[in-house]
This record gives C-alpha cells, structure tokens and sequence, in this order.
C-alpha cells in the first residue's frame, strides 16, 4: 500500500502533510491579528465567508516567527473536523511512498520529537510527517475562530 502527501518547506526543512487533510493551497493574504491567542496563532482571514485560524508553523514548531511575504502559502487543511491554515515558505510537489517506508520520530532522551507521524525518505530528501492534530490545541484553535 502506498501513501501521498504534498510536501512543503518550513525554515528550510522538508515536511508533507497526507494529501487527504489537504482542502486547498492558497497564495499569502495577510491576517487579522487576534488578542489573547498563543503566539503561534499568526490570526484569522476570511475564506468565503468563513473565518480561518492560521498556524504559523514555524512558531508553532519552535522556531523562531514567520514573518510573512508574497512569496509564503496558507495550506488550508482539515483537521478533526476543522478548518485550519498553516503558514509555509513554499509548496514543493505531490509525492508517493509505501506506507512501510514510514519510520518513526526519533527520540530526544525521554521524549519523543513531537508533532511528527514519523519520517520518510523520498529522493535521497528526509520528509518530516506532521502529525496534524497534534500540532494544535483544540482549544487554542476554537479561541481564534
């Protein structure tokens, strides 16, 4: 069996998300701040009609803030049921892998490297998995909607 995620750039690092949480890719466009959010709640924009929570997903990782061009993409996904963008640098292309190839996060002494399904090597490239609904707190998310 085989498995596709779209895969994208964050801080120079290669991530994919499974293409089925994937609802569209969308240029920048620029977000209403929101008070009392966590900081990596970048804010909120109108996608027709609907008010939508993005993740910057630099600072969601850990990494320092995006701060945003024409050049960044909003990933519109689906997750447990909700509308979420992601902010990342770049979106690179659609790739298939076997589900067996998919190994999983290494461990930092106790713990596991959080927000990753696993890994996964395409084309000599390492490919994080994220593991989306780990990435944001429910509540945080229904905070900024």
């Amino acid at each position: 069996m085989t498995r596709q995620l779209i895969t994208f750039e964050v801080e120079s690092q290669v991530f994919g998300i499974d293409i089925m949480a994937i609802r569209e890719i969308r240029a920048w466009t620029p977000t209403t701040r929101l008070p009392q959010v966590p900081h990596y709640i970048a804010g909120v924009v109108n996608l027709r009609g609907t008010v939508l929570p993005v993740v910057d997903l630099a600072a969601r990782l850990g990494w320092r803030a995006t701060a945003p061009t024409a050049r960044h993409v909003i990933i519109v996904t689906q997750i447990l049921g909700q509308f979420r963008g992601l902010i990342v640098d770049s979106v690179s292309d659609i790739v298939t892998f076997p589900i067996a190839s998919l190994q999983s996060p290494p461990t930092t002494g106790d713990a596991v490297v959080p927000f990753l399904e696993g890994l996964v090597s395409i084309d000599d490239r390492m490919v994080m998995v994220l593991d989306l609904p780990s990435l944001t707190d429910a509540n945080d998310i229904a905070e900024a909607a």
